[in-house]
């Protein structure tokens, strides 16, 4: 047995003799004392700590002890799991079968995906592993804000079952760290947790081979069929409906060409966007989580023809949140904290930074810092100018136009007289979708807004 195979048969002996599954904690527990890593590492791997790791290890050998009925230790598990394989061998199965996860090959012998789907939700419980790979989550830290944005996430996953949602904004707003808190709260509804960034994937295949590994528990397949097997789209479909799974992609921008209208697929993500409507228009039981600057134009078309797709876009703080990040700051001058906040949007990122300057350049000095006739971008300039790389020629154009017309414009009287109406509204449009935009009424008539630390870079 390979090491999740030991974890999948110990679970299934657990669950024989208690009724219950390990749960995630314990599975990685297991994990490492197979590996034979430390109680430190396994906290870390699981985002715990040390102490905590420990008091559920010794809970976890007491019950496996009595499970196996052998006097179980963190130094002794791998050899009584092994001593027990030995003993049991045959019930793995001869040199022609390849045992990968739930998943039985046999030559070239593969279960049809119908089989798959008919499964009833008793088996689909019972073969379940609870397992969860945040490797590329960062690290969960108390999230004191986006209380509401929580509560509106929660309720669209736990209580009405949403297959797919988009979380967009602004870099800096704190998209990831949200849904960081996100799982912490719900990772216990789940059977598989995974989260990924599209950075690390040259295209779709990859991505889609990389879930596929996954959900499966399979690495490494040792043949090209076994390979096509796993990566086949509609069976990542088929467990998604017979497992409750949880997945989370973040840098969704990174599969959108650069210095395109937003909409347009990298090479080799040509056809992302039939998998994210597969995502959002199949039925299954399981949630795909997408994050990232930028909405793909399918994205909006999915939740207004289908009631299991949303779309939260991440705005700025409000005043009183935004004033705690001031406060930890030990930034001065507190009567100009709000313009502080609305001159920077808000976004907890910029507002960290800027004080930063403060700080250094003014002794923490607000008043000092807004005598200047001109927003210093500082440090957010940077930031923006990733977002400014990503636009297409079009909308360097009309949003360069904006910025010249103090950043505000009905929709209706074009700042720039150099294009085409239908040039112009289909780069407002894209300008929207990645949130350098914002459109208002005001008395019946759509105001174009740029906020004030976009506008400087834009104008300068």
């Amino acid at each position: 047995m390979d090491i999740q195979e030991s974890i999948q048969w110990t679970n299934d002996q657990v669950l024989k003799k208690t009724g219950k599954h390990l749960d995630s904690l314990q599975r990685t527990i297991l994990a490492g004392a197979l590996e034979q890593k430390t109680y430190q590492q396994v906290a870390k791997d699981y985002h715990c700590s040390k102490d905590h790791a420990k008091r559920v290890a010794s809970d976890l050998w007491k019950l496996l002890s009595d499970v196996l009925d052998e006097n179980v230790k963190k130094s002794n598990v791998k050899s009584i799991l092994e001593h027990i394989e030995f003993r049991h061998i045959s019930n793995w199965g001869s040199d022609s079968t390849q045992i990968f996860g739930n998943i039985n090959i046999c030559s070239d012998i593969y279960p049809n995906p119908e089989e798959v789907r008919d499964k009833s939700h008793s088996q689909a419980d019972y073969e379940s592993q609870l397992h969860h790979d945040l490797s590329e989550a960062p690290e969960p830290k108390s999230l004191r804000h986006r209380t509401e944005e929580l509560a509106t996430l929660e309720k669209w996953i736990i209580g009405e079952h949403h297959r797919l949602i988009a979380i967009t904004g602004l870099s800096g707003m704190g998209k990831t760290m949200l849904v960081r808190q996100l799982v912490e709260n719900i990772k216990d509804n789940f059977d598989r947790i995974l989260w990924r960034s599209h950075r690390k994937y040259v295209n779709s295949d990859a991505l889609e081979t990389d879930i596929a590994q996954f959900l499966f528990l399979t690495e490494n397949p040792k043949n090209s069929s076994i390979s096509k097997f796993i990566k086949t789209r509609n069976l990542i479909i088929d467990y998604l409906r017979t497992h409750r799974c949880l997945i989370i992609l973040d840098d969704l921008q990174e599969t959108l060409c650069p210095r395109e209208l937003v909409g347009h697929y990298c090479p080799g993500y040509d056809n992302y966007n039939q998998l994210i409507k597969e995502f959002g228009q199949s039925e299954h039981q399981s949630c795909v989580i997408l994050l990232g600057w930028e909405q793909p134009p399918e994205l909006a078309i999915l939740e207004n023809k289908n009631n299991y797709c949303k779309t939260l876009h991440l705005e700025g703080l409000d005043n009183q949140c935004a004033t705690e990040i001031l406060e930890n700051q030990n930034l001065k001058d507190k009567q100009q904290w709000s313009k502080l906040i609305r001159l920077y949007s808000g976004n907890p990122l910029w507002l960290n930074l800027i004080s930063t300057t403060i700080l250094d350049l003014f002794n923490g000095s607000v008043s000092q810092f807004l005598s200047y006739s001109n927003l210093f971008l500082g440090d957010v300039e940077s930031i923006l100018k990733q977002h400014d790389l990503r636009l297409s020629e079009t909308e360097k154009l009309v949003i360069v136009g904006l910025a010249q017309n103090h950043g505000m414009a009905d929709i209706s009287n074009k700042p720039i007289n150099n294009i085409s109406d239908r040039d112009y509204l289909k780069a407002l449009s894209s300008l929207r979708k990645r949130s350098l935009i914002e459109i208002h009424t005001e008395k019946s008539s759509s105001i174009v807004k740029i906020e004030p630390a976009i506008l400087e870079y834009f104008k300068s």
